[in-house]
């Protein structure tokens, strides 16, 4: 409902924080779709996530932060590509989430 209030002000950007925390399996991928589309359509998004796959699909960009701080910030097929090339923190996060 949130999107769709946002949405109706015609942005040109839209920030999200954690949109799918506290939903429940089905509401995540409803949001997850509705972000994928609007990515599809053009729509500048910045969104704090934990949803790995999604940020692989739709991000240009990705900046991991550790503790506060900027560790990474480049092309998404850089930070999920390269690997080794990313910073020991990355590595680690990367090793633990992309055998899922």
């Amino acid at each position: 409902m949130a999107i769709a209030r946002a949405l109706s002000m015609d942005p040109i950007c839209m920030l999200f924080d954690e949109p799918t925390s506290a939903l429940d399996p089905e509401m995540v991928n409803e949001v997850l779709d509705v972000m994928v589309q609007l990515a599809q359509e053009g729509m500048t998004m910045m969104c704090v996530t934990h949803e790995m796959g999604f940020a692989r699909k739709v991000a240009n960009r990705v900046i991991f932060m550790d503790q506060g701080k900027i560790v990474e910030d480049c092309a998404k097929e850089e930070f999920f590509g390269n690997i080794e090339a990313r910073s020991e923190r990355a590595r680690q996060f990367l090793s633990k989430i992309l055998h899922h």
